[in-house]
């Protein structure tokens, strides 16, 4: 693995362990298509993005994958070939509180640079959720062993392609 990968993944490491202190939200939210389509949805049509469709494939990959992280809850990602946001927090979290808590990452993207604030890769949840690359999500959430949550939302194509700005 190159030293420009592996900062990334440390960044990208650091970045979710925060999220995963600082989420502790409690929803009214339920974790229907719907409501998770109108959650992304919101904050695509701010940046101009077309709105995403649902699609079960993906929901089916992001729901194994989420199974699979039960026993650790660990902020790893799949590595698939789809785009994937991950979030983790205790208590009861839905997959709408994830989305919130991905887009609120959106004061820390400069969009006329196409770089975080931060200089880190703080602005990646957001990123993905608002690129005009993807056209198609689905989510699946888990309860691991330590009583926390463990959300993942996979997109169709993937979203922040270096070089090119989400929307």
């Amino acid at each position: 693995m190159s030293i420009r990968m592996e900062k990334m993944l440390s960044k990208l490491f650091l970045a979710m362990c925060f999220m995963t202190l600082n989420l502790s939200l409690v929803s009214q939210a339920t974790d229907s298509p719907n409501d998770i389509l109108e959650a992304h949805n919101k904050y695509r049509a701010q940046v101009g993005a077309p709105p995403l469709d649902w699609d079960d494939s993906l929901a089916s990959y992001a729901q194994d994958y989420a199974d699979k992280k039960k026993g650790d809850c660990e902020m790893k990602h799949s590595m698939g070939p789809y785009g994937e946001n991950l979030a983790s927090a205790s208590g009861n979290m839905s997959i709408v509180d994830a989305v919130k808590f991905w887009t609120d990452e959106k004061s820390d993207y400069d969009h006329a640079s196409n770089t975080c604030k931060s200089g880190g890769h703080d602005c990646f949840h957001y990123t993905q959720v608002v690129s005009k690359a993807s056209f198609s999500v689905g989510c699946g959430k888990a309860k691991c062993a330590n009583g926390w949550e463990y959300v993942v939302c996979s997109y169709y194509p993937p979203g922040n392609i270096e070089g090119e700005k989400p929307y």
